[in-house]
């Protein structure tokens, strides 16, 4: 994580925090243009399943978000589904991180 600036860190623990929380395959954490942050975990219930980077960006937009500056996943993997929302919101930097902290993508646009 020494590669990591202090803000996409921030992102790490948020992600981290939120998979913990809902004991949850993956956690993600979302920054908008505002550096106002988001986080939240993958979500499957019988009705409706989310990758936790798609939640993320849902929390954004549902709260105004226009644009995304940066994006964690944490665990899991990255796939196509996730991409294309953070790429909704036009989201230069998309980082998979391993719950431990290690570096295991990063997607710039």
């Amino acid at each position: 994580m020494a590669d990591l600036s202090a803000e996409d860190r921030k992102l790490f623990t948020l992600a981290r925090g939120a998979m913990g929380r809902a004991g949850a395959a993956q956690g993600a954490a979302v920054r908008d243009v505002d550096g106002r942050t988001y986080a939240a975990a993958s979500v499957a219930l019988p009705s409706l399943r989310l990758t936790a980077l798609q939640a993320a960006v849902a929390l954004a937009v549902a709260s105004a978000a226009t644009g995304l500056e940066a994006a964690v996943l944490v665990g899991g993997a990255l796939d196509d589904e996730s991409l294309a929302a953070a790429a909704d919101l036009d989201t230069p930097l998309v980082l998979h991180l391993a719950p431990g902290g290690a570096v295991l993508g990063r997607r710039t646009r």
